[in-house]
């Protein structure tokens, strides 16, 4: 399988809108912002997760959505939480980089 090489932030889209997200080795899973949850109306699951952030342990809900990754599309699961404050409002994690992915951190940089 070709792997698809992505930098430290990507575009994402979901249905049809376009996000940055932070693309993060050291992250499990994805995690979005509740505000593009509700924008785009996202229907939530049934489960909910344990993640251990910065924050401490926090329950988080999950959706599920399509997205498009560097013309690559799939379903993939996202827990919700308030990124308002962050630079990124999609994170990428572990979970998605397995479907086929590889980080070069020479492709892009992240101003912080």
């Amino acid at each position: 399988m070709e792997r698809i090489v992505l930098g430290l932030t990507e575009s994402v889209l979901i249905n049809g809108q376009e996000y940055r997200a932070k693309i993060d080795t050291g992250a499990r899973g994805n995690s979005i912002c509740k505000t593009i949850v509700d924008k785009l109306s996202l229907p939530y699951t049934k489960k909910k997760i344990w993640v251990k952030s910065s924050n401490g342990k926090q329950l988080r809900q999950v959706v599920r959505a399509g997205i498009t990754l560097q013309k690559k599309s799939f379903y993939t699961s996202f827990n919700v939480t308030d990124r308002s404050h962050l630079k990124f409002p999609i994170l990428i994690g572990v979970q998605t980089l397995k479907k086929g992915f590889l980080v070069d951190p020479s492709l892009n940089e992240i101003n912080y």
